[in-house]
Formats: structure tokens, C-alpha cells, sequence
């Protein structure tokens, strides 16, 4: 075994967070490798299910569970079930947003780039009722798939101080492998995430018209499958008239998801897509 393959041997108790795109699922590739393809009962594979992922992306955690022969718990936030979470599978997940609904509607506001609650009870605080309640978990190390082309992301996650149960670790950013790496590994696969992969990239990851996405990335996506625009436009339609209008906004800085559908319909073109690289990230 290379010292990098070492790195893989990881540090238990922990959690292996899949966020079901190429990235998170090359990374449990490799971590299963470095363990002969048997995982220690005290390192799970978690899936954080919002509702609002591409059906690519849940046939594409189930592939990997399918074909690597490794048990993928689903769970997904639930107020109403005992430890706020449900644990579900690819049959039973939810596919129209629903757990997300249910946390938007609880809620007097939108979540927004500043209050990401989205991120915080969908799968932070998921993860950890995860980890607490159904493995019994002190404290663990939350392994996510940051690369080593995303430092910023990895200084982000290690320049914070410790307040949670957890310390969140990135192996492939320890094992200095790249986008090219992931991408190579997945061009020479018997099976891939069947979305697009542009520029290392996978525009409709994660929830599907995520806010933080760029502009023009959801009015391309929209523009693809205009009907994904619906659950977006309905959640800022019923926070409208509460007195506080720009909490029925999911960003105030560029124009509602309606406009967005609007502008769409006008265009004939395909828009350029966001070359930002701080895109959607659901783990940190």
C-alpha cells in the first residue's frame, strides 16, 4: 500500500459524507480500496436526501451502493420523526422536495447565501442526528470530497474553531488529487452520474436550482427542463405578503425564480455558463 493510499485508511469513528456526485463518489472508491472493499461498522456512508437532487443523481448513489457491494444509509431531515430524521432508500426517497418544503415552511424566511438553514438542518444537523442517535457516536470525523484544486474550501473547513461534535476532514485534498483525477476515474468506470460534466464541473448537482448557483447555470437548467423551475417559484410565492418581502426571496441581489423562468422563454440562445468556482457546497 502507497503512502497514499494510506491516507485513506481513515481515522474512526467517522462518517463518510456522499453528496452523491462524481467527486464524493470517487473518493468512497478510494477509501473502499484502501479497505479491501469492507468498511468498519463505525464508518458509515450517509446520503443527506433534500428531495430537490436530480433523479440522476439518487440512481447514481444507488449504482454505487449496487455495484461496490457497500450499504448507503439515506436520511432525510423530518421535524415529525423521533431524532428529526427519517431514514429512507432509493425507493422511498423523496423526489419533489418535500423535506425541504417542510423546513421552509417552518420557517419565516427563505434560507439565503447569509442564512443557509437549508444546508444546516437538511444535512448538517441530519448527518449528526445520524451520528448521535442511530450509531451512538461522541464525537467523529465527518469525511467529505474536497479535492486539492479547492483549497479554499479545505482552509474554510479547517480554519474553524471546534464547537461541534465533529472534526470534518478531506482526504482526497490530503492525498493532493485533482479534478483531472476524478474525471479520469470516471471516464474509465463501467457506470458514471449521468448528468453533464462541464469544465470538471456538474451544473445540475446538489438541489437542482440551488440559489447559490449561478445566474445564467440555473437559466440554462431551467431552460432544459423548465418544469424544475415550478417547487422554486412556489416556495417564493407563498412567503409574499407577509410583511417582509424580501424573505419571500431565496436571494435579493438578482431577480425572483419566476423572472429567471421568464427571461428563459425570451431567449433563444443557451446562456454562458458561471465560471465562479464557489459554487454549491452542502457539506462545510
Amino acid at each position: 500500500m502507497t503512502d497514499k493510499d494510506k491516507i485513506f485508511r481513515l481515522e474512526t469513528p467517522g462518517v463518510i459524507s456522499f453528496s452523491g456526485g462524481r467527486t464524493s463518489g470517487y473518493m468512497l472508491r478510494r477509501i473502499l480500496d484502501a479497505y479491501d472493499n469492507k468498511l468498519p461498522d463505525d464508518l458509515p456512508v450517509v446520503f443527506a436526501n433534500t428531495g430537490r437532487e436530480m433523479p440522476q443523481t439518487l440512481d447514481f448513489v444507488q449504482a454505487c451502493s449496487d455495484n461496490w457491494n457497500v450499504p448507503i444509509i439515506w436520511i432525510e431531515w423530518d421535524e415529525r420523526k423521533e431524532h428529526k430524521i427519517d431514514v429512507v432508500n432509493h425507493n422511498s426517497a423523496a423526489r419533489d422536495g418535500e423535506p425541504y418544503e417542510r423546513l421552509i415552511d417552518s420557517k419565516r424566511f427563505l434560507p439565503n447565501p447569509v442564512t443557509r438553514y437549508c444546508t444546516s438542518y437538511l444535512k448538517i444537523k441530519a448527518m449528526r442526528a445520524y451520528c448521535m442517535f442511530y450509531k451512538g457516536f461522541e464525537y467523529w470525523n465527518n469525511y467529505v470530497g474536497l479535492r486539492y484544486d479547492e483549497p479554499h474550501r479545505v482552509a474554510r473547513i479547517h480554519n474553524r474553531q471546534k464547537k461541534e461534535r465533529w472534526d470534518t476532514e478531506a482526504p482526497l485534498y490530503d492525498a493532493r488529487l485533482t479534478v483531472q483525477d476524478v474525471f479520469k476515474y470516471w471516464t474509465n468506470n463501467t457506470f458514471d452520474l449521468e448528468l453533464p460534466n462541464i469544465g470538471g464541473k456538474t451544473p445540475q448537482g446538489n438541489c437542482d436550482l440551488c440559489f447559490l448557483k449561478g445566474a445564467n447555470t440555473i437559466k440554462n437548467i431551467m431552460k432544459s427542463d423548465p418544469k424544475l423551475a415550478d417547487w422554486w417559484i412556489k416556495q417564493e410565492s407563498k412567503k409574499m405578503g407577509t410583511g417582509n418581502d424580501r424573505a419571500a426571496y431565496f436571494r435579493k441581489d438578482r431577480p425572483s425564480y419566476k423572472k429567471l423562468l421568464e427571461n428563459t422563454q425570451n431567449q433563444l440562445e443557451l446562456f454562458e455558463f458561471d465560471q465562479a468556482t464557489d459554487t454549491c457546497f452542502c457539506h462545510d
